[in-house]
């Protein structure tokens, strides 16, 4: 998944960024809520991060930006105000989680992973299509009675397969999903992951559809 953090305290931004990265996302990182309207408008993401105290444009207005829009990406904002006039505000406004600073990366990470489920629909913490289990919180995967947890990268991309079961994922889809804007990507990084998955699971866990992509059966 893609996640655009939106922070101008360098230390927490950097900390942050990396915990996002440990936890297999691919991050976009921006200080100040002009860059961030940009980033928004020319880059899809599955969740923002969002201070409230940025130079330029703060927090309450890209919110209102997203929202005016009908951008419907699930925003948890991540401050020190911790009034409850601000929380009210917030959550009214239109985002979907407030976290007051500092927090425990944890605890971050699985409210991330909660909002992402609220914005699909689902309750259930594990991704599936009926045949695939993908556990977000511990990166294992299972499938024909094969358990094993994945590296990093293996996960982004199990993750953005199972988000949409039953899509055809180009190559630039799930690099897009894959790596953030300062990561290089080899041209055949896609597909040495998914060897490596087929390797451990099967050549069926994933299916090509030639000339176009990749993808996962949806559930019947």
């Amino acid at each position: 998944m893609r996640v655009l953090l939106v922070e101008d305290d360098r230390m927490i931004a950097s900390a942050t960024e990396q915990a996002l990265k440990d936890a297999a996302y691919a991050v976009d990182c921006v200080g100040d809520g002009g860059t961030a309207q940009l980033s928004i408008a020319t880059q899809a993401y599955d969740v923002i991060l969002l201070d409230l105290g940025l130079p330029k444009l703060d927090g309450f207005h890209v919110l209102r930006h997203l929202r005016d829009n009908n951008i419907h990406t699930p925003v948890l904002i991540m401050t020190a105000r911790d009034a409850l006039e601000d929380r009210i505000r917030g959550l009214d406004a239109g985002a979907d989680d407030y976290l007051i600073k500092p927090f425990e990366m944890d605890e971050l990470l699985a409210r991330m992973r909660a909002v992402v489920r609220r914005h699909g629909g689902s309750g259930n913490p594990m991704l599936t299509n009926g045949a695939i289990c993908l556990d977000p919180s511990t990166r294992e995967a299972s499938f024909e009675d094969i358990a094993l947890r994945l590296s990093a990268r293996e996960f982004s991309l199990m993750q953005s397969l199972l988000l949409r079961p039953g899509a055809i994922l180009s190559r630039q889809d799930l690099e897009d999903r894959i790596y953030g804007w300062n990561e290089e990507v080899e041209s055949n990084a896609v597909e040495y992951l998914i060897h490596s998955i087929r390797k451990k699971f099967g050549n069926h866990i994933i299916k090509n559809v030639r000339g176009l992509g990749w993808m996962v059966s949806k559930e019947k």
